[in-house]
């Protein structure tokens, strides 16, 4: 009797634990990174306009990992961008709702200036 009885409690406990780990991942939004790839087109003006994104990323709860002045170096494939920047993001959403919203709509004129945007893309990260 002991044993059936324990053995029901394990079974209840297993099929607890995977509701609950299934009902967590459902709500659960996977983080992603937005890879830009630039050409510098005037390094005192991208000196500029560096703390202002930095800023505006920061304040939207992004994490710019400040790639700036790092090399980019080709692996495999094609030609690797002149210069590329990585943001870290809690979702894909919040990312696109970003570079969607009004303040770095604003911040164009000033990135213009600094640095062609070659392509930009976010990319969502299993846990």
């Amino acid at each position: 009797m002991k044993i059936q009885h324990s053995m029901t409690l394990l079974a209840g406990i297993a099929i607890g634990a995977i509701v609950v780990q299934g009902l967590h991942a459902q709500g659960a939004k996977l983080k992603a990174y937005v890879i830009s790839e630039n050409e510098i087109l005037d390094a005192s003006a991208q000196a500029a306009y560096l703390p202002t994104a930095r800023k505006l990323i920061a304040d939207a709860h992004g994490r710019a990992l400040r790639t700036a002045a790092g090399r980019v170096v080709q692996i495999e494939g094609g030609a690797p961008p002149k210069s590329a920047a990585l943001t870290e993001w809690d979702s894909v959403d919040d990312a696109v709702a970003f570079y969607k919203s009004k303040a770095w709509a604003d911040l164009a004129p000033q990135r213009d200036k600094a640095v062609k945007v070659v392509r930009r893309y976010a990319v969502e990260v299993e846990k």
